[in-house]
């Protein structure tokens, strides 16, 4: 990319992100948290958990994501008899009497990973290589997936027959954790309105996916002062029940903290936070704005916590 400097990239990455927010509202009518944190995720290089209950255009999002950005996109709706070669490929006998790697459809920039928690442990697996490595192995060749890549798993919270929970170890690979809820009643008449008739929404395609590779470098290297990051290292040994840093409730309701992949992704989400506000170094607010999503999939509750009714938003309100 041509910019002069860091500082003019930084405000192109800006005006970007609100060219590309006003493009997906053509298609998704409200949901405004949500859609800032998928593209926060994107541009951090990290993966999204999108939770949410039938209906709330879940899918839909992602492939209005994908359309704006240009990229490539595969939807994988994950069932109980889905097999981990369904997701990355196999090895099949050609005409020449030779093995050849078949690229499944995790070989794409987007991946829909659609109701992840439908398929049982083995195939959950077989995304792990690719969400942290960014590749996948087949036959013992390893083959590199497209740049960028990502993964954004939809999961449904209230149906739980026939369903797995996601290992702790899957679960700490997503970048954030965001809940999808019902939109307002104003919101739900401009949806109805909207896809019920014949109008239909003329997406522009915003940036590609060389530009999204640079706008993630560029996240990386934004300036953080020292406070900022300890604030967010801190915030995360918080969680730690009998830590040095563990507060009353953390060590009353919380049988598990976050790791420290929590403070890295509060660091870097923070900075795209900043950089999309228009801010060239985060600050204490921007840790804050994308702390919940951060630390919400990584803290345990325990048993009292459940039999109290505590939430996990309230344990990580009163970290702040």
């Amino acid at each position: 990319m041509d910019y002069k400097s860091e500082v003019e990239a930084i405000d192109a990455l800006s005006a970007s992100y609100h060219t590309i927010r006003k493009e997906i509202s053509k298609i998704i009518v409200g949901q405004d948290d949500v859609v800032k944190s998928v593209l926060i995720s994107i541009f951090s290089n990290g993966h999204c958990l999108l939770v949410g209950v039938p209906g709330l255009a879940k899918t839909l999002l992602v492939q209005t994501v994908a359309n704006v950005l240009d990229l490539s996109f595969n939807r994988i709706q994950f069932t109980p008899d889905l097999m981990p070669s369904d997701i990355i490929g196999s090895e099949i006998l050609g005409d020449d009497r030779n093995f050849k790697f078949i690229k499944g459809p995790v070989f794409s920039n987007i991946i829909l990973a659609d109701e992840i928690n439908r398929t049982p442990p083995k195939t959950q697996a077989a995304l792990l290589e690719a969400m942290q490595e960014k590749c996948v192995t087949a036959a013992g060749v390893t083959h590199a997936l497209p740049n960028p890549f990502f993964v954004l798993a939809t999961q449904n919270p209230i149906e739980q027959e026939g369903t797995y929970p996601l290992p702790e170890a899957q679960l700490d690979r997503f970048m954030f954790n965001v809940f999808l809820d019902y939109p307002s009643f104003e919101e739900e008449v401009n949806i109805v309105k909207n896809t019920t008739g014949n109008k239909v929404a003329d997406l522009k395609r915003i940036l590609t996916a060389q530009q999204i590779a640079y706008f993630q470098q560029l996240i990386r290297k934004m300036p953080v002062a020292d406070q900022v990051l300890e604030y967010a290292v801190k915030m995360v040994a918080k969680t730690r029940p009998n830590s040095h840093y563990s507060t009353e409730a953390v060590n009353k309701y919380l049988s598990w903290g976050a790791g420290p992949r929590a403070s890295q992704y509060l660091v870097i989400g923070a900075k795209c936070h900043a950089a999309i506000s228009g801010k060239y170094s985060p600050d204490i607010e921007d840790v804050q704005a994308v702390a919940k999503p951060v630390l919400r999939h990584r803290i345990v509750r325990n048993y009292k916590a459940e039999a109290e009714g505590i939430n996990t938003e309230k344990i990580i309100s009163d970290l702040f």
